[in-house]
């Protein structure tokens, strides 16, 4: 069984958490596949102040900030074979939200020296209002996450060469979901995901 842990980077229930949870639905579709869901929508999360003592204590957690959204996220980033990670497009970019996430996943840099991330997958999702709206620079910013952490970034192939990009038309996952194209790219790169953890976990 490959688990698969999907969080939508969005400060609202809308388009982005919309968007996620169809390619985790796309991604149990290939079979023996787990997911889990969570949504930055309405949670705290503080930000990384890099005072490093996370490392010095050796914690897989951030010792400073307890108490907000990343202490349900630790324990299912460790857990996970792979990640699905949406954003919606600010300025051209991830939300804020998001990458305080991804910064504050920085605890687990012992994870990556021992080489524990090198065989877990990672697939990028940006929903934008414009239909080139900066999406390809916000898939840029999640997979250069991945990148840093040794997780084996996949694209959809010939449908979308760096992630997984979405219209929402300024209309929400009312908008999102009649982009046709944008969705099979989503439900392209959710199952590639998924294909791949499985490969890489026989």
């Amino acid at each position: 069984m490959v688990k698969i842990l999907g969080i939508s980077g969005s400060p609202r229930k809308a388009a982005t958490y919309y968007v996620v949870q169809e390619a985790l639905k796309a991604a149990e579709s290939v079979g023996d596949v787990q997911t889990k869901f969570i949504s930055l929508a309405g949670k705290k999360i503080n930000f990384c102040i890099h005072c490093d003592r996370c490392i010095k204590e050796g914690v897989l957690y951030c010792p400073v900030s307890k108490g907000d959204v990343m202490d349900e996220i630790y324990p299912a980033f460790i857990e996970a074979d792979a990640y699905i990670f949406g954003s919606p497009v600010y300025q051209m970019t991830t939300s804020a939200q998001l990458q305080a996430c991804l910064n504050r996943l920085r605890p687990l840099w012992p994870l990556i020296k021992d080489g524990m991330l090198k065989k877990k997958v990672g697939g990028s999702i940006a929903v934008g209002g414009k239909r080139h709206g900066g999406q390809e620079t916000a898939l840029a910013t999640i997979n250069n996450f991945y990148l840093c952490f040794s997780i084996i970034s996949v694209s959809a192939g010939y449908q979308a060469y760096n992630g997984a990009s979405v219209w929402s038309q300024d209309r929400k996952d009312k908008g999102a979901a009649e982009d046709v194209v944008g969705m099979e790219t989503v439900k392209a790169l959710a199952k590639r995901v998924a294909e791949t953890a499985k490969m890489l976990k026989k």
